[in-house]
């Protein structure tokens, strides 16, 4: 990557200045191979308005959108309408009037006194907007252009290449964008400065009659993004090749599910070497880090991610070393895998749920889709010749199909979870053979929908509006949480998604932010300030938030009988999966119960716990550090100053800048041999 040289500024902004003709820009949504959607601009001068809708999943956002332009390609005027992937109402506006500029979005309204020219980025805009703004900072003739509400972008020119299509061939250079969110924006526009395509590893948006293009584009911003996570691992990894000596630390024990008196503890290599009493003096030669009376803890287990390049490394520097992924593009996250046993960038420990998918409208185009029982079958003997740990099946599945895929999966060593498939209930798939099942609203929308209501909508997330009527302590309640109990069903209850879903509201810090909120990007903090669905409606707020409390009791009368509470997010993890094991508080788990939950239990369920889990002589050194003790206090996992992950050395504090994040502690004090402590 590059930034723009004058000649290529000059150029590309002689372009740019040319009058604008009337024009509709018409691009495809490309997600696993599929358009699921469209974005299209019509294009009339300096007034652009834009039609984005695209369904995957059975969900997606629905926008209108309608912009206005000065001569230097800034926003006068910006109103957006529709609604986000799960539902909420988006009602933006943007105006600027002389040198004031004032906005109203979902965290409220704002105005600034715009001395020097800043352009407006839009909440809830669509991937049109990214080209609107590089071709705001190229006609500014620079790479960085103040934004509002607040923080600067920049813009970085990367490679050209040559497309083709209906349109005929075209050359189209790569930009990012940053300065927004935690990740740049991938985008690549033409000769007259018109985006071409919006790229990521997961989807691509694309001028419509290049569709051909897709695969390719999401193949390369797939290379660039990784070419990004290895100047990072180049910068952030520390590997001692001497032994290391972590001295006066406190380290949980999961087996008394309580910390240790102050010692030692010695990675050699990728192995614990020993753990020592505090006054056992140092062997020549070796690197000393400074505890602080701090507290080690074994990795945690993020159990429900979908894994990327950037939340991998989120992840691990939260102190999760090991992740079970449920669903994701097979060859994508075998490659990831692989770079990150190899060292080429970092992350998790990564454990595979084969995902299988029914073919309906309604298909999440992830994993392996199928049409019979007999390729449901296949799609489970595939995923056992390469080592998964188990089967994840969805919404769309046949439920007939269900006792087959269950008995050749068990027949080969893998288990069975996921989501309860459209027209079946929890109790049916338990039955059927499930070993584990997925997300809590999956459990309890059976109590609450009719036989005939179709799962595989947002209606699975809307329905829960019912719940506040029902009786826990009905027959049929205690019948399903009886039955899971006795047959001990682990449950991946993902809470902290339904928090977020049922309690966030527009303009409000949600609860489970409140401790990090202030330490990410603009764009972020914004989105984080969202809704997730429409409360709009009469009586709608009130259900929505008492549908939280009886999940919440529902998981403690689970928690109470003994079943196994299954630590992950579905959110990404990281800073949501901190709240994750803190709302399990709220179901009646303590502060070490949690932490035993996080680590060894987690090692246990998945048969690594010879290995990993704790922190004990001869495995593998996985574990973080933070100043405080989470055992009386669980939010002390936020502020982690050390991460071990298979012996190598991370220190959030020189990782969190590199996504835009404050970082919450400080880095230890590290002595190299001949070295004073840095």
């Amino acid at each position: 990557m590059k930034l723009l040289t004058t000649a290529a500024l000059a150029a590309l902004a002689a372009a740019l200045a040319a009058p604008a003709s009337a024009e509709v820009q018409q691009y495809s949504v490309i997600f696993g191979g599929k358009n699921v959607g469209h974005l299209n601009a019509d294009v009339q001068g300096q007034r652009t308005t834009i039609d984005y809708d695209f369904k995957n999943n059975g969900r997606g956002p629905t926008m209108k959108e309608t912009i206005t332009l000065d001569a230097g390609g800034l926003p006068t005027a910006w109103d957006i309408s529709g609604a986000t992937t799960f539902g909420s109402k988006v009602e933006e506006h943007f105006a600027k009037k002389g040198t004031t500029a004032t906005w109203a979005d979902s965290t409220g309204k704002g105005s600034a006194a715009a001395k020097a020219p800043a352009v407006y980025v839009a909440q809830s805009g669509s991937p049109w907007s990214t080209g609107l703004y590089a071709r705001a900072i190229l006609k500014a003739g620079g790479t960085t252009l103040p934004a509002l509400p607040g923080g600067t972008l920049k813009l970085t020119k990367g490679e050209t290449l040559s497309v083709d299509g209906k349109g005929g061939p075209l050359q189209v250079t790569r930009y990012d964008l940053s300065g927004i969110e935690t990740t740049p924006d991938t985008i690549l526009m033409d000769a007259n400065g018109e985006m071409f395509a919006s790229v990521s590893p997961r989807f691509v948006i694309v001028r419509a009659g290049y569709e051909g293009e897709a695969e390719r584009l999401k193949t390369l911003a797939a290379q660039w993004s990784t070419d990004r996570f290895v100047h990072i691992q180049k910068k952030v990894a520390h590997r001692y090749d001497v032994p290391v000596r972590i001295r006066n630390v406190r380290v949980f024990d999961p087996k008394t599910q309580a910390l240790t008196g102050p010692v030692s503890v010695i990675v050699s290599g990728n192995r614990i070497a020993a753990v020592e009493p505090l006054d056992e003096p140092a062997t020549k030669g070796e690197v000393t880090i400074d505890g602080a009376g701090g507290t080690l803890v074994a990795g945690m287990y993020e159990m429900h991610a979908h894994t990327g390049q950037e939340g991998a490394l989120l992840n691990l520097i939260a102190g999760v070393t090991t992740m079970r992924d449920m669903g994701n593009d097979n060859a994508v996250l075998a490659q990831l895998i692989a770079r990150i046993d190899d060292g080429t960038i970092a992350g998790p420990r990564i454990v595979r749920a084969g995902f299988v998918e029914g073919k309906s409208p309604y298909s999440a185009n992830n994993g392996i889709l199928v049409n019979s029982e007999q390729e449901a079958v296949d799609a489970v003997r595939w995923y056992a010749a390469r080592d998964f740990w188990s089967i994840k099946s969805y919404n769309s599945m046949n439920p007939a199909w269900i006792p087959a895929m269950v008995k050749e999966a068990h027949r080969l060593g893998l288990k069975v979870q996921g989501h309860v498939p459209a027209f079946a209930t929890a109790d049916q798939m338990v039955e059927d053979g499930f070993d584990e099942l997925t997300h809590i609203n999956q459990f309890m929308l059976q109590w609450v929908i009719k036989p005939t209501e179709d799962t595989r909508t947002l209606f699975r997330l809307k329905a829960l509006k019912r719940l506040p009527a029902l009786d826990l302590n009905s027959e049929r309640v205690q019948h399903s949480i009886n039955l899971v109990a006795e047959k001990r069903i682990p449950m991946d209850v993902t809470l902290g998604i339904h928090e977020n879903l049922l309690l966030n509201r527009d303009g409000q810090v949600p609860k489970g932010a409140v401790d990090y909120i202030t330490h990410l990007p603009i764009g972020t903090q914004r989105g984080l300030k969202q809704a997730w669905i429409d409360t709009s409606a009469p009586g709608d707020d009130a259900a929505y938030r008492g549908a939280y409390d009886k999940i919440v009791q529902t998981i403690r009368m689970l928690n109470d009988k003994g079943v196994m509470i299954v630590p992950g997010t579905d959110t990404g993890g990281s800073f949501t999966y901190h709240r994750e094991l803190e709302l399990y508080q709220t179901v009646g788990m303590t502060a070490p119960q949690i932490l035993k939950r996080a680590t060894w239990d987690m090692a246990h369920y998945l048969g690594q716990d010879q290995q990993l889990g704790s922190i004990e002589k001869g495995k593998l050194a996985d574990f973080f550090l933070v100043p405080g003790d989470p055992t009386k206090d669980l939010k002390a996992i936020k502020s982690i100053a050390m991460v071990v992950k298979d012996g190598v050395f991370y220190y959030p504090a020189e990782v969190y800048p590199e996504f835009g994040i404050e970082p919450f502690a400080a880095a230890p004090k590290v002595s190299e041999p001949g070295q004073s402590a840095r």
